[in-house]
């Protein structure tokens, strides 16, 4: 079904319709949610939420962007606040609760590498984690999921320029939290 006849039929109390809105967009949700938080249980807690929202407010759906820059602003503000209301995401504990985080790495790798790489990615994750709310939304969306700085422009509705000087500010103060790790 067309995306638009979908959300048309969502705003005219379709609850199949809503059903098949979320089976459409649940992984993507889902990936966004856990590219945040590192977990896969809030990942979905998270999820349950940005969909109650959507739900909610998909009438004032204008369609002057994809449904998916919609969703990506609502996932990772909601991932956000999850961040800012949960401060245990600061601390190394919260790295290694899920173990399909951090990395994939085959059963034929070195011990002693893995407990370094996974050690790297505690540090630079915290270091992430203490950037702030913005620089943190826009590097993790061009890091992470690869988006463009026109897609993540689209998503927070500010220009190319300012989310090439978040992603820019943002390596910065990664460097600056990162620089006595790497000396």
């Amino acid at each position: 079904m067309d995306e638009h006849v979908l959300i048309q039929e969502i705003n005219n109390g379709n609850k199949d319709a809503f059903k098949e809105f979320v089976d459409i967009h649940k992984k993507f949700v889902l990936n966004t949610c856990y590219k945040f938080v590192n977990n896969t249980d809030d990942a979905n807690d998270i999820a349950q939420e940005v969909f109650i929202e959507a739900y909610k407010t998909i009438g004032k759906f204008r369609g002057d962007s994809k449904i998916s820059t919609w969703l990506y602003r609502i996932s990772t503000n909601r991932s956000l606040n999850f961040l800012r209301d949960n401060k245990k995401y600061n601390t190394p504990e919260s790295y290694s609760r899920d173990p399909g985080y951090i990395n994939n790495i085959s059963s034929d790798s070195d011990p002693e590498q893995n407990t370094l790489n996974n050690e790297r990615a505690e540090i630079l994750n915290r270091a992430i984690n203490a950037l702030p709310d913005m620089q943190k939304a826009v590097f993790i969306l061009n890091k992470k999921e690869e988006l463009s700085s026109v897609e993540i422009s689209k998503i927070y509705g500010v220009s190319v320029k300012a989310v090439e000087s978040l992603i820019s500010r943002a390596k910065k103060n990664l460097q600056k939290l990162l620089v006595n790790y790497y000396k």
